[in-house]
């Protein structure tokens, strides 16, 4: 397990982040890239939504140009309260201070579930995916963006070192242990020297 999958660390790590984090994370996950990760998606009539590690609501912000019931979780205040300056607490968003491995919504809640740039810190994945496998409704769309794994054997040691780092082959295992039947990856990057991502679109099954 990686420094930054224990949740203690990941938290402290983004009370320091969370100041510069939009100006940094825009050379790694671009405005381009989250187009392309929605157009993926299909939007229902009305559909509710939620983004799962919301952070400061860059995929939120994404979200709300396809749907107007759009929620929003983070364990990190700090990165939320970047996210409030945004959006307000309740106006826009309804967002919620929790952890993505014991999600506070009923079964069968959101049309959609996002969760861009957050399961890299979780310490147990599989148990996050069927936490929004279960929030879910039957038939409805999951998309998750995580940090592709290196190719090159010293930064595979440094991405070990960190947090998860994962291919398409650990996420076949992950994405099948939590019970998705239909998924297929995608892999997203801003340039040629930047690090990839893998992006999931799972359809949840239908009961």
């Amino acid at each position: 397990m990686g420094i930054l999958e224990d949740k203690s660390n990941a938290r402290l790590f983004y009370k320091y982040l969370s100041k510069v984090y939009d100006q940094v994370n825009r050379f790694n996950w671009t405005e381009e890239m989250r187009s392309e990760a929605l157009s993926w998606l299909e939007f229902v009539d009305d559909p509710r939504v939620l983004d799962v590690g919301c952070g400061t609501g860059f995929g939120t912000e994404g979200l709300l140009d396809h749907a107007d019931d759009v929620h929003g979780l983070d364990q990190s205040v700090h990165q939320m309260e970047k996210a409030f300056e945004k959006f307000g607490k309740r106006d826009r968003v309804n967002f919620y201070r929790g952890d993505a491995e014991r999600l506070p919504f009923r079964d069968d809640a959101f049309d959609i579930v996002w969760s861009s740039g957050s399961i890299e810190y979780w310490p147990n994945p599989v148990e996050g995916l069927r936490e929004i496998r279960r929030v879910a409704k039957p038939g409805g769309q999951v998309l998750v963006v995580g940090p592709d794994y290196p190719h090159n054997r010293v930064l595979q040691r440094v991405a070990d070192a960190i947090m998860l780092f994962y291919d398409e082959d650990e996420a076949d295992r992950m994405f099948d242990a939590a019970g998705y039947e239909a998924f297929e990856h995608h892999i997203q990057q801003a340039t040629p020297r930047s690090p990839r991502a893998i992006t999931t679109v799972a359809r949840v099954p239908e009961e």
